[in-house]
């Protein structure tokens, strides 16, 4: 993107209504200065321009934040970009690539399964510090056994899905996806907040710590097997691909808009990336987006609003809207029928890691959905 877009412009220069901006904002920073937030930072843009950028409590506009499950809308463009230059076919089997990847009857798993959550293997384990080793990943794809039958059944693959994405990244192109995702996406865009695998001695200075927002006393401990294993800085250096990604909201704002403005992705591999290819209930436990009142619709590696806006995606934008909610308080998305993104991003977290109470859930909804209706 150009530097210029960095720089916020009036909200009707670009058809977004400033009053509906402003009760958006304000709903945001309520969280903050009146609620449970440390820190929250929100950025809106359309036309390829911000027009909103803010940050609010113990975090300033250079502040980035662990973008969890947000970060998958661009692991998902790095894959979008493989497929426009010609460089995979989500027809392929995965196997056929990685051929570590074939035993226990893995060979069949097409990267289309990996990349819709079907593939069949959704707990699969490589911890810290075997993820540092690419031997040792692919000693771990080997070991991997499916849980149910490719393509029958859709459940999140938490971390799975993206270490896939990476190797096959690399396979293709010859970069590790840390460097992929840096010089063939990031630096052109100029979207200098985004990384991953940030070194241990560089994440206090640049990163928001992840806080607890409900804790009572001191005996308390974060659950350690949901989003708080990335309070260890050597995971976060690790550069766990599905979850890892640290970014500013404005860079992340920015990127969704890129995806139609800056001519680096083929408008076709996007259609093709953002086209639904299920809808349906996510199978598994709540904690780990199971569940839920309304069916999620997937494309590549991105939910799609569809029919139903399941996934706290919002449901006063199109059908087209595509993007990822994260643990806890965060979200970003991209509505292809109005051109506006948004990215709210936080530091703040329950000891659980999620905050699936009726005010939380409620929270993120009600902000998802005055972000959608900026526009008329």
């Amino acid at each position: 993107m150009p530097d210029h877009a960095h720089a916020p412009v009036a909200p009707e220069a670009v058809g977004v209504d400033p009053h509906r901006l402003d009760v958006l904002l304000r709903r945001i920073r309520l969280e903050v200065e009146h609620g449970p937030l440390p820190s929250a930072q929100v950025a809106v843009a359309r036309s390829g321009r911000l027009v909103a950028y803010e940050t609010w409590g113990d975090a300033d506009p250079g502040t980035r934040y662990i973008l969890q499950s947000v970060g998958r809308s661009i692991v998902a463009g790095a894959v979008w970009k493989l497929m426009g230059d010609g460089l995979l076919d989500i027809g392929e089997q995965v196997a056929a690539i990685i051929p570590e990847f074939a035993p226990n009857g893995k060979e069949a798993v097409t990267v289309e399964q990996v990349l819709t959550h079907t593939a069949g293997f959704p707990f699969a384990p490589l911890g810290h510090p075997k993820m540092l080793d690419r031997e040792q990943r692919l000693a771990a794809f080997g070991r991997w056994r499916l849980d149910y039958p490719p393509g029958s059944r859709f459940q999140f693959h938490l971390t799975s899905a993206a270490w896939l994405i990476a190797e096959i990244t690399e396979r293709r192109t010859g970069l590790p996806f840390a460097d992929y995702l840096r010089e063939r996406i990031v630096r052109p865009l100029g979207l200098t907040s985004v990384e991953l695998g940030v070194p241990v001695d560089r994440q206090p200075a640049t990163v928001a710590p992840m806080t607890a927002t409900d804790r009572t006393d001191d005996d308390q401990e974060p659950d350690p097997w949901g989003p708080w294993y990335l309070s260890d800085p050597r995971v976060l250096a690790a550069g766990e691909p599905s979850h890892a990604l640290v970014a500013t909201a404005a860079d992340v704002a920015l990127y969704f808009q890129a995806l139609e403005h800056s001519g680096l992705w083929k408008p076709e591999a996007v259609a093709e990336g953002t086209r639904i290819r299920l809808t349906e209930h996510p199978h598994g436990d709540q904690l780990y987006g199971g569940g839920g009142s309304r069916r999620t619709s997937m494309g590549l590696f991105v939910t799609v609003a569809g029919p139903d806006a399941g996934s706290q995606l919002p449901s006063t934008g199109s059908p087209l809207l595509f993007g990822s909610a994260g643990a806890a308080y965060q979200l970003g998305f991209m509505d292809p029928e109005t051109g506006l993104s948004f990215a709210l991003l936080s530091n703040g977290y329950p000891l659980a890691g999620y905050d699936h109470s009726r005010r939380g859930t409620a929270l993120l909804t009600n902000i998802a959905n005055l972000a959608a209706d900026l526009v008329d």
